[in-house]
């Protein structure tokens, strides 16, 4: 059965850095489009990067744009996302999603996706 299981999440200090990492098992990375969404306290999810299947189509919020890089590694199976110069703003749990229906053709939302993982806290202050 799909699963996917984030780590990497921890306590950052404004400015820093942090690598997320989602392990996917049950599938094959690249035949699914993945991504990640973030949940603040308070506030409503918000997908934040998504790579379509084909891997050509990746799409940013605009408020993690140039900050925030989404990249596969098939052969390790495992969804990464580099988080550069981290604001208080980007406190929140972040959360693995795949789907395999999802297309660029559509804008699938990544708040749509069929599988997610149980995320991982970031912490920024």
């Amino acid at each position: 059965h799909v699963q996917l299981v984030e780590s990497g999440g921890g306590s950052v200090q404004v400015g820093g850095s942090l690598r997320l990492s989602c392990a996917a098992s049950g599938f094959t990375l690249s035949s699914y489009s993945t991504g990640w969404v973030r949940q603040a306290p308070g506030k409503e999810r918000e997908g934040v990067a998504v790579i379509y299947i084909g891997g050509g189509d990746i799409y940013y919020a605009a408020s993690v744009e140039d900050r925030f890089t989404i990249s596969p590694d098939n052969a390790k199976n495992t969804l990464y996302l580099l988080m550069n110069r981290l604001d208080p703003d980007d406190t929140a749990t972040y959360s693995c999603v795949a789907d395999p229906g999802a297309s660029i053709a559509t804008m699938a939302d990544p708040l749509d996706f069929a599988y997610w993982g149980q995320g991982t806290q970031v912490t920024v202050s």
